[in-house]
């Protein structure tokens, strides 16, 4: 018994062991879409405030529309600095704009989004998307 245990451990190993060299192994990567202008940008989060204290977060999801295949790559190596300013945008927009018994203005988001693109990206043609905007309250 144990002899047929070791043979059919070892056929295991064979068939599972590591892959040949010339095979580059690649991790699953999960796409939103399959347009190949979309860049996805990580959610967003920002501190909603009100009499000074927090009161709960803004969340905004968002992605990039670039048609334009070298600004594409351009947005892409950029995307730690658009994301930055993202974030520093929305922070100031939460703690000054939004307010708990309303609905964030998302065409006003999606406009400070996009002034903060064409900035860093120093010409227009890579467009804001919003996918998502939501509000949760802690009081």
């Amino acid at each position: 018994m144990r002899l047929k245990f070791g043979f059919a451990l070892l056929g295991f190993l064979a068939l599972t062991g590591p892959a040949p060299a010339g095979e580059a192994k690649k991790a699953a990567v999960h796409k939103v879409t399959q347009s190949k202008s979309y860049l996805m940008v990580d959610p967003i989060y920002a501190t909603i405030v009100a009499n000074d204290r927090p009161i709960g977060l803004l969340m905004v999801g968002v992605g990039l529309d670039v048609s334009d295949e070298a600004l594409r790559a351009d947005a892409d190596r950029a995307m730690p600095v658009l994301r930055d300013g993202y974030v520093r945008s929305l922070m100031s927009f939460a703690a000054t704009a939004v307010r708990a018994s309303e609905q964030p203005d998302v065409a006003l988001i999606a406009e400070r989004l996009q002034r903060v693109t064409d900035k860093i990206m120093h010409r227009k043609g890579a467009r804001v998307l919003l996918a998502q905007v939501a509000m949760r309250l802690t009081h």
